[in-house]
């Protein structure tokens, strides 16, 4: 790599975390020489060299000083749970630090659950734990859930976080009334993990997100070692492509499709069908995403059992799909589908349930009337999910405001009605 594609591949990584740099090539030659970068610098670093060798690089391997800070994970999922908990709590800054790496997407096709599974069991402690402690967990999450998407995912973080450490994650270490509370209490606890994980998506922290979810995962397959670990594969594989890191993703959704195939209800399969889709659009493979999409229709349109808590923790399957088509749809270019899906999820999404959804989908609207050149509408989609945003206490609907500003910015030049003053207003609710 030359100086200035490592400068770029550093920029680049930082970025997806959340920081922006403005890394050149002086500074990697800088490097080169001696000179150490910042400790987060030399993360992102490490990072985009482990992209380019197909292998994890260490900044201690580049001859950087190793990081300080309390570690991120432990052995054992029970510790990992009580030590990330406690660091959202105590070392929150050093947590949202963390740094997302794709080396870590694969971990899912490469664990091995037996030797985890037998120590846990080993480790039984003496406090007994019945259906009844298991269901308070449940409906926690359930709560701290429906708050997330009415207040955006920087609501009640720490107490979430708390309640993991503090009272999940111990319940693990318990003596379970029979097999199948102990599989709903590991359950439950990878439930609250994703929810986590999914806060901190929200506020853009990118690799505390990804690290509880692999926890979520590693928690499922104690649970249910098909459709619940599958569905935690969808959640790391769902982040890596909003990160546009599909290298890893499609592998990672069809192992999940495969765990899952003859154990998992219509409604969560047509979730994992949909994540194919979006995978195989990002790869521009438009045949085969057309394939996942009627799939995922096929199985929405099964009669089946009751969906299962962990994925309807998303919300209803019916208007995940609708999002999700309409972005799979855009990345193929067909933007009049992706307008008709936009605003069939408008419907399957209840607006006083959801408003962060309603928020979002009325910006990847407008940008869709946009790319149409239909201006005025794309305002006013964009002035509609700004009356949303109130309130609501989330990075992705930030960066998705901050976004449209150099658009209106054209729009405004041009006399677009309505365009000056969204401008104004975006402005304003930034500052």
């Amino acid at each position: 790599m030359s100086y200035d594609g490592v400068a770029h591949a550093v920029v680049r990584v930082a970025a997806e975390n959340g920081e922006a740099l403005r890394t050149n090539k002086s500074a990697v030659a800088h490097w080169v020489a001696g000179v150490d970068p910042s400790e987060r610098t030399a993360v992102y670093l490490a990072e985009a060299l482990s992209r380019r060798a197909g292998r994890p690089v260490a900044p201690t391997q580049l001859g950087f000083a190793a990081g300080s800070g309390p570690e991120l994970a432990g052995t054992q999922p029970i510790e990992t749970a009580a030590l990330l908990g406690r660091a959202d709590i105590e070392h929150r800054g050093f947590l949202a630090a963390a740094v997302y790496t794709a080396s870590d997407v694969t971990m899912p096709l490469e664990y091995d659950h037996e030797p985890v599974a037998r120590l846990l069991r080993a480790r039984t402690g003496q406090a007994r734990v019945g259906a009844e402690e298991v269901a308070v967990v449940r409906q926690i999450t359930k709560v701290f859930g429906v708050a997330d998407e009415v207040l955006g995912g920087g609501h009640g973080l720490s107490t979430a976080a708390a309640y993991l450490a503090d009272t999940a994650a111990p319940m693990l270490s318990g003596r379970f009334a029979d097999e199948k509370t102990r599989r709903d209490a590991f359950g439950a606890a990878a439930e609250l993990s994703w929810l986590l994980g999914w806060k901190h998506h929200d506020l853009g922290q990118e690799g505390a997100a990804q690290r509880y979810y692999l926890l979520g995962f590693q928690l499922a397959v104690e649970a249910d070692p098909h459709a619940h670990a599958a569905w935690m594969m969808r959640a790391v594989a769902h982040q890596a492509l909003s990160l546009q890191q599909p290298r890893h993703s499609l592998d990672l959704v069809q192992g999940a499709l495969e765990r899952a195939k003859g154990y998992v209800d219509s409604a969560t399969e047509a979730l994992l069908h949909i994540t194919h889709a979006r995978a195989y659009a990002a790869l521009g493979e438009k045949s085969q995403a057309a394939r996942a999409l009627l799939a995922a229709e096929d199985a929405l349109g099964r009669d089946c059992e009751p969906q299962p808590t962990y994925s309807l923790l998303m919300g209803p399957a019916a208007g995940t799909v609708d999002s999700h088509t309409a972005r799979t749809l855009t990345e193929i270019g067909d933007h009049v589908g992706t307008e008709t899906r936009h605003r069939a999820a408008f419907t399957s999404w209840d607006p006083v349930a959801f408003p962060r959804v309603h928020l979002l989908t009325h910006m990847d609207l407008g940008d869709c009337l946009s790319v149409q050149a239909r201006a005025d509408e794309a305002v006013a989609a964009w002035s509609r999910a700004l009356d949303l945003a109130e309130g609501v206490t989330s990075v992705r609907s930030r960066s998705a405001l901050a976004s449209i500003r150099h658009t209106l910015t054209v729009y405004r030049r041009r006399g677009v009605p309505g365009a000056a003053l969204l401008e104004r207003r975006i402005r304003q609710t930034a500052v």
